[in-house]
C-alpha cells in the first residue's frame, strides 16, 4: 500500500548523493614545481606526527636555485638548516636559496614539537 514511500525516499537519497559528489569533492592536487623557472627546484619537506619528516635525505644539485617548503602533516614542526642559514618556521614556512657548495647538510625540527623532537633529523645532500 505505501510501496511509493520506499521509492521516493531512495529517489531523494539518490538524488543527494549525486550531489555531494558532485560539488564536494576537494580540489585536484597541483604540482608546484611544472611553474618554477629552469634551474629551479623545488623540496617539499612533510613533517608527520610520528616524529620523522618524509625522506631520510633530499637530493639537489650544486648551484640549483632550491626552494624549501615546510608542509605539517600534523602537529607543529619547524625546519632549520644551520649551515645554509635556513630556519622554517610560524609564518615562514617556504624560503629560496642558492647552494653552491656540495657537501651533507643536516636538516632538524626546530620548535620543540614533543618526546620525539630530539630524533627528528633529516639531510639535504647537494650534489
Amino acid at each position: 500500500m505505501y510501496k511509493w514511500i520506499m521509492f521516493v525516499i531512495f529517489a531523494a537519497a539518490s538524488a543527494l548523493g549525486i550531489y555531494l559528489m558532485a560539488t564536494q569533492l576537494p580540489e585536484k592536487p597541483v604540482d608546484e614545481a611544472a611553474s618554477l623557472p629552469p634551474g629551479t627546484v623545488m623540496v617539499k619537506i612533510e613533517a608527520n606526527a610520528d616524529f620523522t619528516f618524509d625522506q631520510p635525505e633530499y637530493k639537489v644539485k650544486k648551484g640549483d636555485k632550491v626552494i624549501l617548503k615546510l608542509v605539517n602533516k600534523s602537529g607543529i614542526h619547524g625546519v632549520a638548516i644551520p649551515d645554509l642559514g635556513v630556519d622554517l618556521q610560524g609564518d615562514k614556512m617556504e624560503q629560496e636559496i642558492t647552494v653552491d657548495q656540495a657537501g651533507t647538510f643536516e636538516m632538524h625540527c626546530s620548535i620543540m614539537c614533543g618526546t620525539g623532537h630530539a630524533d627528528m633529523k633529516s639531510v639535504l645532500v647537494v650534489e
